[in-house]
């Protein structure tokens, strides 16, 4: 537009000046490539890219993995409890299974792990519930236990190795005879196998265990070994509770662990 206002005599001169700004004006394409270098900015999409390494936080998913982790650790869950104060009054613990007897859940002022406990109120020659058909191998099954009344007996056992409701072991105390013996059942007819004298006190809550290795067994009265035997005829099998004849007997807080 300038050269509109030069002389036209001077036009060669102009036109030199002209090629003259012309050529610095060539410098401005540099700026122009300082324009392309926001290409560059193209790179501030790399952070973009940079964002991408928020992926690696997407890599807190598998940090619910680690939540997932106890999923391996649900084999634990072996170790079975029972406190019986989920079920409803009058009804059996989920999951079990009556053989014979009256067993119902019911409140228990005193229970260990209030408010309920499972009780035996009924009469049969041997009254018996299996808790968990399992199968248990070797294994530790404890309970809390309060004889109640009975004339005939006042008795609270565990069973083991349940095989159906006529073959299992059982450890039994007896609050009338101060004993805790060991039997088989099998076919229906109970057996002794081996046990011993005790004090087992009625009325009051004490705790009933055995451990089970192979075809070894311990019976425990609060903690002290009372009594052993040994015996090859089952395996494995199911656990549960046992009273005899008039026994009105409560349990509460049964635990069994593998072994």
């Amino acid at each position: 537009m300038m050269t509109r206002l030069v002389p036209i005599g001077n036009a060669a001169v102009v036109l030199t000046v002209a090629v003259a700004c012309t050529a610095p004006a060539q410098p401005s394409a540099p700026t122009q490539s300082a324009t392309r270098p926001t290409a560059p900015a193209a790179p501030a999409s790399s952070p973009a890219t940079a964002s991408s390494p928020a992926a690696p936080s997407a890599s807190p998913s598998p940090a619910t993995r680690p939540a997932g982790v106890p999923s391996p650790s649900a084999p634990t869950a072996a170790p079975g409890r029972w406190t019986f104060d989920g079920d409803a009054a009058g009804s059996l613990p989920n999951g079990a299974q009556a053989f014979t007897g009256q067993w119902a859940v019911r409140a228990e002022s005193d229970a260990p792990s209030r408010s309920n406990a499972l009780c035996q109120t009924g009469q049969a020659e041997f009254p018996a519930l299996q808790l968990d058909a399992g199968p248990y191998t070797d294994l530790t099954l404890a309970t809390r236990f309060k004889p109640i009344s009975g004339r005939e007996d006042q008795a609270a056992g565990l069973i083991f190795r349940v095989q159906d409701k006529d073959n299992y072991y059982i450890l039994r105390a007896n609050a009338l005879e101060n004993n805790v013996n060991f039997y088989i059942y099998r076919a229906g007819r109970r057996s002794s196998l081996r046990g011993a004298n005790t004090p087992v006190a009625s009325g009051s809550w004490q705790e009933l265990r055995v451990d089970v290795q192979g075809n070894q067994f311990r019976g425990f009265l609060n903690g002290q070994q009372v009594a052993d035997s040994t015996d090859d005829s089952y395996k494995s099998g199911g656990i549960g509770l046992w009273t005899k004849a008039d026994s009105v007997t409560c349990f509460d807080d049964v635990q069994v662990t593998a072994r």
